[in-house]
């Protein structure tokens, strides 16, 4: 049971170490966000997903653990989590204590990552509403204002104003 607990506790630190590697890189993805430099952003896309394939095989490792202590501590039918598998450890303190503060700075960094992943699709909400901003003023140029003359209905003819803009022999 103790390797077990030991593994547990290795893996736990591992997927610590990639959420703060992610959490590294998602800073500068921030950055370059801001800085609308596509080619970093691409670099650091291709960095995280390394790094997040690192984290599920790590999270996979850590629910086979799970699973096998599950077995020998007698609960075939369900998979422990790491808070029950910490009640159980009474008579361990050690290990108890490792793995509490292993889940603890866990937590800890997936929290922090989570709320670095808001603000960054804040900022890819604005970067893509002032994308399409652009677009519709870039198409908007090429159309060329409507004259306000009016028919003896009182309908808008439509007329467009030449492309050279007024038309001063009026």
């Amino acid at each position: 049971m103790a390797s077990l607990a030991e593994e547990l506790y290795s893996v736990m630190c591992e997927e610590k170490k990639g959420y703060d590697e992610l959490y590294d890189l998602s800073q500068k993805k921030r950055k370059a966000i801001v800085k609308r430099n596509l080619q970093e952003l691409q670099d650091i896309n291709t960095q995280e997903e390394t790094i997040t394939s690192r984290l599920k095989n790590l999270e996979n490792r850590r629910i086979k653990n799970l699973t096998d202590m599950s077995v020998v501590m007698g609960h075939d039918d369900e998979i422990l989590t790491v808070t029950q598998v910490i009640d159980l450890l009474d008579n361990q303190p050690e290990e108890q204590k490792h793995l509490k503060d292993a889940k603890r700075e866990l937590v800890n960094s997936a929290t922090r990552m989570h709320q670095l992943n808001e603000q960054i699709q804040v900022l890819l909400n604005q970067a893509l509403e002032m994308t399409e901003f652009d677009l519709n003023l870039f198409e908007n140029m090429k159309k060329a204002p409507e004259t306000a003359n009016y028919d003896k209905h009182a309908y808008n003819t439509g007329d467009v104003l030449p492309s050279g803009g007024f038309d001063l022999k009026q």
